[in-house]
């Protein structure tokens, strides 16, 4: 393991498959402090299996993955908001039948220390730790501009107004690092710019690195320090922005062709 102080998680030949079929194909990667790192590729290139497995959603048949120095390859799903590790999903999973309020307090569970018998009683740290949580709650919902959704269940929030509780969610951890899997995807553009400017704010102002699968190569392009691009589930590119955009693995995994600017996504 890289020991480099500024080093926040490593994958280490990561290999991922689902009976015969290859789905990661001995992927390595690092994620620096203060850095955004977008994972790009063709649609199936991989990109959503790679964040499951760092958040340890699927086990992965061969690799190794150090957060902070610590090896969590094995860590249980459940343990790794615990230790710091958040995520949003492509297909939004929210509480439906909680209001967006109730839905960012859920994401604070990991975050909840105090026993059995205060709780039930709502006194001493219990209550204390209440009011932090809701300090913390009311921060993100003042941060994401999130009033007038605030006493709405989430079943009846429009696809853009999810996408932003499930980003408030995530951010209730307290995370040390964020996994955005396409957390730009079906917003029309105003929604996308917010979003954009919430994700630059989380990288910059609350200086949490964060691990970006997006398909809009205007965003990747615009807020990435560095990019790794995926395709048949193997890296075949790293690099910044400028890099990639011009480099013909690149040009020909997405377009088979050398006019990448032929199209805004990639």
């Amino acid at each position: 393991m890289d020991n480099e102080i500024n080093t926040v998680l490593e994958a280490k030949n990561i290999n991922l498959s689902f009976g015969a079929v290859n789905v990661l194909n001995d992927i390595s990667m690092d994620i620096k402090e203060k850095e955004i790192l977008a994972i790009i590729g063709p649609n199936g290139a991989g990109k959503t299996s790679l964040l499951n497995v760092l958040s340890g959603f699927y086990r992965a048949q061969r690799g190794s993955i150090f957060f902070r120095g610590r090896d969590i390859t094995r860590e249980p799903t459940h343990k790794r908001p615990y230790i710091g590790l958040s995520r949003t999903f492509q297909n939004i999973e929210l509480y439906n039948g909680l209001t967006s309020v109730e839905n960012l307090m859920a994401g604070r569970h990991s975050l909840m220390r105090h026993g059995v018998l205060s709780s039930a009683l709502y006194f001493g740290r219990a209550q204390k730790m209440e009011i932090e949580h809701r300090k913390a709650v009311e921060d993100i919902i003042d941060f994401l501009e999130m009033e007038s959704i605030r006493d709405t269940h989430a079943g009846f929030l429009t696809y853009g107004q999810r996408k932003k509780v499930d980003l408030g969610r995530a951010l209730a951890s307290n995370p040390k690092l964020l996994l955005l899997d396409e957390p730009m995807a079906g917003m029309n553009q105003d929604e996308k710019e917010d979003m954009t400017r919430y994700v630059l704010d989380i990288n910059s102002v609350w200086e949490i690195p964060v691990v970006l699968v997006e398909h809009d190569m205007g965003v990747v392009m615009d807020i990435s320090d560095r990019v790794i691009v995926i395709s048949f589930g193997s890296k075949i590119a790293e690099g910044s922005p400028e890099k990639i955009k011009s480099d013909p693995k690149v040009i020909e995994a997405y377009l088979g062709s050398s006019d990448i600017y032929k199209s805004s996504k990639l």
